[in-house]
This record gives C-alpha cells, sequence and structure tokens, in this order.
C-alpha cells in the first residue's frame, strides 16, 4: 500500500490508453453513430495523438503534470462532449496529484474519485443516466474498496478495470437521459454507451500498465 507510482508508470498508461483508442476508433464512432453524432471515436482517437505528442516533446515531471497536460490537451483538440468531459477527468486527476515527484496507490485512488467528481460538476450526469459515468463510477469504487481491503495498486486497477467493463455493459438496455442520446428517447435503449465504453479502455489500459 505503500508503493510509490512513478510519472514514468503513468505515462505508460496513458500511452496505453492513447493505442486502445486507436484500435478501436472505428467501433467508438460505430457506437456514437446510433445515438450520437458518429465522431467520438475518431475525436478521441485525434485527441489522444494529440496528448501523446505533447508529452513526447515536453515530457513531465511529476504526475499531476503529466495528467494535467493531458487534460489540456483534450479540452483543446476534442469537439462535442468528449473534449471538456474527459478533459475535465485528466485535469481534476492531475490538480488533486498536485506537484509531487510520485504518487502513491491511496492518493492515485483519491485522484480518480476527484476526477468522478469533475465529470458530475461538468456533465451533470449520475447513475443510470447511460453515460460515461456508469462506467467511471463504479471503477472508483472498485479500486477504493480493494485498495481497502489490502490489495496492492496492480490489483486494485484489475478490480477498476473489470467494474468499469460491466459498468459499460450496463449502460446497453439503459434509457439515455444525459447528452445527444437523450434525444432519442425509446430509441437509445439496446445501445452501448460510447464514453462509458472509452472509460472501460481507459480503466484496461490501467490494469495494463506495469504497476
Amino acid at each position: 500500500m505503500d508503493e510509490n507510482v512513478t510519472t514514468a508508470v503513468l505515462e505508460e498508461w496513458v500511452h496505453r490508453f492513447a493505442h486502445l483508442v486507436a484500435e478501436n476508433r472505428d467501433y467508438l464512432t460505430e457506437l456514437d453513430a446510433a445515438i450520437g453524432d458518429a465522431d467520438h471515436g475518431s475525436n478521441m482517437d485525434r485527441g489522444m495523438k494529440a496528448a501523446v505528442a505533447a508529452l513526447d516533446a515536453s515530457p513531465p515531471a511529476t504526475p499531476g503534470a503529466l495528467f494535467s497536460k493531458v487534460g489540456m490537451t483534450l479540452v483543446s483538440t476534442v469537439g462535442g462532449a468528449s473534449g471538456p468531459l474527459f478533459g475535465t477527468l485528466f485535469l481534476r486527476i492531475g490538480s488533486t496529484l498536485g506537484d509531487t515527484e510520485t504518487t502513491s496507490a491511496p492518493q492515485l485512488a483519491a485522484a480518480l474519485r476527484a476526477g468522478l467528481g469533475g465529470v458530475v460538476d461538468r456533465g451533470k450526469a449520475g447513475p443510470e443516466d447511460k453515460t460515461m459515468y456508469d462506467a467511471l463510477a463504479p471503477a472508483v469504487d472498485a479500486l477504493d474498496a480493494a485498495l481497502a481491503d489490502g490489495a496492492d495498486l496492480a490489483a486494485g486497477l484489475k478490480h477498476a478495470s473489470d467494474a468499469a467493463a460491466a459498468g459499460r455493459d450496463a449502460t446497453t438496455p439503459m434509457l439515455a437521459r444525459k447528452g445527444r442520446a437523450s434525444y432519442l428517447g425509446e430509441r437509445s435503449v439496446g445501445h452501448q454507451d460510447p464514453g462509458a465504453t472509452t472509460v472501460a479502455l481507459l480503466l484496461e489500459a490501467a490494469a495494463e500498465a506495469a504497476f
């Protein structure tokens, strides 16, 4: 529980996330075509490519700086709702971690919970609204619970990834109550939410990183 988490490991997480978004770009866009603007995959791929380029051009010295740079890049390069929401997630994580050179499992968990709070503040979504919240909130809860039970960060992130995947899948039968998908009413039922799918990729990347 007292393990130090370095900026390099967190940067690996971001790189893995960018890779998964690129791999799933067309799938994410297909999901979004059913209930949105059909641009989620291309927007997130463009944003994460820009974020990785920004990190490579000027490697951040601290975990907080890393997440803040990713967040600012997403806000400035991703259109629609995805940029502000995912950008806010990363920005809130970064500001919570601050300027310490390393972080710890409890600090990272607290930062993720703060990121969830930022998403709620920005998007006003809650449980079963069929949004990224439905994957992110269970993931944050699962990480907290695992760490409280004595798990190390790697195990905790695996629990979080599993919870995010379950939350993603649970959006399919939901009626959308937020965002563009909500305009469809009953027609939004039966479609997996693209934002929740991207959150599941984020947590999958975390579980695969060398924590």
